[in-house]
């Protein structure tokens, strides 16, 4: 057997074998066998996905394809493939892929190294000091794009690409130079801010919907700030650090970069045409995103941006078309969102949650909290969206939490929904930028997956330690 066969049925194996294993356990009482079996398909994908015994993309087709000619979610073959072709209709598919082809002109016309320069002139002498400019710059942005896609992979993520090659940091051998640090920061830095303000992400703007609809609380834009502020300024001032000694780069300092990059940007001279029409581009499409909601929304103003580069010479047709990262990243994610949605079809998460009523019942208010919340925190290992979590859970976990005194229902609203921003960082899929960063090259397949585990599991430590007993004791 050769190495790369014995390699593909190492990766195969995990996946086939949890599957199997779920299948082979008769279905929960309450829970129809078609749903059971639904589920046990469901996570044979995403182990696969962790795994990849053969890229993603195949991976997330093969399930949608596998259910929907099994009949599993529906019957009706003309039903099951809407459903199976649903996730390709998602609004966030499409904005990841708009945001891969702003990345392209970012590099094909130069700006994004020239940006890159500018930030290390002024930042580049510690990757630790640019850690901190990555995360101040997605703070700063974050209270008006409703759209943390937009945001990071769109927005930060086609300028800080081209800082790890500035450093000899490359996908690959090198990716741990400076390059890992450099991504999984940013990814980070959005899940945060994504929890610190109602407008830094479309959920949360669901979810306050959702609450007023569900227990009749409406939630202020300045009391979802003040309640969350302790936990987003330790998250945000610690981050940088921790990530620095958790995934350390292997270039810490390089004091003579500033001067470098200042040489740099003189030997680039004045910006050229094609900068020029890149800048102005995505400036239009930023605007948009920033105040354009109430005429257009993210992805539509992204793939505006696409139109306006290929219309003006900045990218070519062509070069969209060869954009494999961009449609495979488009295939995996598209099918996940899929698979994920039939697990509420199957009635599996409505089951799931009726199984958390009578154990929280007879909880004290302090562990019926924690209990509730890291089980809706963790619970988005079964999500491809916030939105699809929001929707498919949360009227259910309020309906819960407020039958247990000693909050108010505005307290357990914002305790619940404020984990939505945090919860991204869990799985390449979790949200919208996350294919994005899992994709780059430079963050390998297991660090990605142990990492969410672990910095998601600082994230929700912090908020469990200072942000909850900061809700009780503002009296919300």
């Amino acid at each position: 057997m050769t190495l790369a066969r014995r390699a593909f049925f190492v990766r195969a194996a995990p996946p086939l074998l949890v599957g199997a294993f779920i299948a082979l356990i008769p279905p929960p009482a309450g829970l129809k066998p078609q749903a059971w079996y639904y589920f046990a398909l469901f996570a044979t994908v995403i182990v696969g996905v962790a795994t990849e015994p053969i890229p993603p993309g195949a991976i997330g087709l093969a399930g949608v394809v596998i259910a929907a000619m099994s009949g599993l979610v529906f019957k009706n073959p003309t039903q099951a493939v809407n459903w199976a072709l649903s996730g390709f209709g998602q609004p966030t598919v499409w904005l990841i892929f708009g945001a891969y082809v702003l990345s392209v002109g970012y590099e094909k016309t130069g700006l994004g190294k020239r940006i890159a320069l500018v930030l290390i002139r002024r930042f580049g002498a510690s990757t630790l000091g640019l850690g901190y400019a990555i995360t101040l710059t997605d703070l700063a942005i974050a209270p008006f794009t409703p759209s943390n896609t937009a945001r990071s992979a769109g927005t930060i993520y086609p300028v800080i690409r081209n800082i790890p090659g500035l450093y000899g940091s490359e996908p690959g051998p090198t990716a741990r130079k400076i390059g890992g640090y450099v991504m999984y920061t940013a990814l980070c830095a959005t899940c945060v801010t994504s929890s610190m303000f109602p407008t830094a992400l479309a959920p949360n703007i669901l979810a306050v919907l959702l609450i007023a609809e569900t227990i009749g609380v409406t939630i202020p834009w300045v009391d979802w700030v003040t309640g969350f502020l302790p936990v987003g300024i330790v998250l945000l001032v610690g981050l940088p650090l921790l990530l620095h000694r958790v995934y350390p780069p292997e270039i810490t300092r390089v004091p003579t970069a500033p001067d470098w990059a200042r040489s740099e940007l003189l030997s680039l001279g004045p910006m050229g045409r094609m900068e020029k029409l890149m800048l102005l581009g995505t400036l239009i499409v930023i605007a948009l995103w920033i105040g354009g909601s109430r005429y257009t929304d993210a992805t539509t103003a992204a793939l505006l941006g696409v139109v306006l580069l290929v219309v003006r010479g900045v990218v070519s047709w062509d070069d969209v078309l060869a954009n494999r990262r961009a449609w495979d990243t488009v295939m995996w994610i598209a099918t996940l969102v899929t698979m994920a949605s039939g697990l509420v079809q199957v009635e599996f998460v409505p089951w799931l949650a009726a199984l958390i009523k009578p154990v929280v019942s007879s909880l004290s208010l302090p562990t019926a909290a924690v209990f509730l919340i890291v089980v809706f925190f963790f619970s988005h290992y079964l999500f491809a969206t916030i939105s699809g979590h929001a929707t498919a859970l949360l009227p259910l976990f309020l309906v819960v939490a407020v039958s247990i005194p000693g909050l108010s229902g505005k307290g357990w609203a914002l305790a619940l929904a404020y984990t939505f921003g945090m919860m991204g960082i869990l799985t390449p899929y979790a949200t919208g930028p996350s294919p994005v960063y899992y994709r780059c090259g430079y963050i390998s397949r297991a660090d990605f997956w142990l990492l969410g585990l672990l910095v998601g599991g600082v994230f929700l430590g912090t908020y469990l330690l200072i942000g909850v007993p900061w809700l009780v004791w503002r009296g919300f």
